[in-house]
């Protein structure tokens, strides 16, 4: 199914050039996740990998409040252990898709981004923020564990003093502390968000499309093994990108001074 002719009630969509602006669109709710968003969060990823035209994918909340400010908690208060299981379970798999499909996905994060929202930016490959962001995990204060990924993803990105300091006390901290223990790549103020963040995807777009997929793998493959089976991993995705088409193509645009033309082949 192509992007265009999804049909959506809590996303919206939006394909320019290369890439592809997902807009979760829930304001009136904080742009909360419920069951609903988070299938149709996973139908427009796998229509963002599946779509050739598509380099980068920008993720973002609407209304300007929120990214997500959390899981929507009127489903939560009625979830059993079986049930809770399930929701974190299917949450999980949309936001490991997401991180593994092999296309950068850039968070792009004004107003809170709390609970499954912050467990989401985190899923993304790099994350902007709004000088006025807030970020956190504070289900420990509605008897919860993070379940979308955040005791797991958080220590990798901030270590695990940071991430326990977090996931213990509930707290909210803002874009310029998310920025100082890693957990977000680069703040800017609320009115440059929306154009830093699409001239950083044209910049990842004008690169060659496998290599970029290649890159993300090898991160993600390597990060949690022994450096020497690591280094392993780049071995095997320099040599497949050796083989392509637009290595091919990159290398002698280089050398005859023009811009290639990539196939993504």
């Amino acid at each position: 199914m192509s992007l265009q002719s999804m049909q959506l009630e809590n996303l919206r969509i939006e394909v320019e050039a290369q890439l592809a602006w997902v807009t979760i669109d829930r304001p009136a709710a904080l742009n909360a996740l419920n069951r609903a968003t988070i299938a149709e969060l996973g139908r427009a990823m796998e229509a963002c990998e599946e779509d050739d035209a598509i380099r980068v994918v920008l993720l973002r909340g609407a209304g300007g409040k929120a990214f997500v400010a959390g899981a929507d908690i009127r489903e939560l208060a009625e979830l059993d252990k079986a049930g809770g299981m399930e929701v974190s379970a299917a949450g999980q798999r949309v936001f490991r898709h997401m991180e593994q499909m092999g296309k950068p996905v850039i968070a792009v994060i004004d107003g809170f981004a709390l609970g499954g929202g912050c467990e989401l930016a985190m899923a993304c490959t790099l994350r902007l923020a709004a000088e006025t962001a807030k970020l956190g995990q504070p289900e420990v204060k509605l008897g919860l564990v993070a379940g979308f990924g955040g005791t797991q993803r958080l220590p990798r990105l901030v270590g695990r003093g940071a991430a326990l300091k977090l996931l213990l006390t509930g707290g909210i901290i803002g874009a310029q502390e998310a920025l100082r223990i890693g957990l977000v790549d680069e703040v800017v103020s609320a009115e440059a968000l929306t154009e830093r963040a699409r001239a950083l995807a044209l910049e990842i777009a004008s690169n060659a499309p496998v290599a970029v997929a290649r890159t993300i793998d090898a991160v993600d493959r390597g990060l949690d093994l022994a450096l020497d089976k690591a280094l392993q991993v780049e071995v095997e995705a320099f040599g497949a990108c050796c083989e392509t088409a637009d290595m091919h193509e990159g290398t002698r645009a280089f050398l005859e001074k023009r811009a290639a033309r990539w196939t993504g082949r």
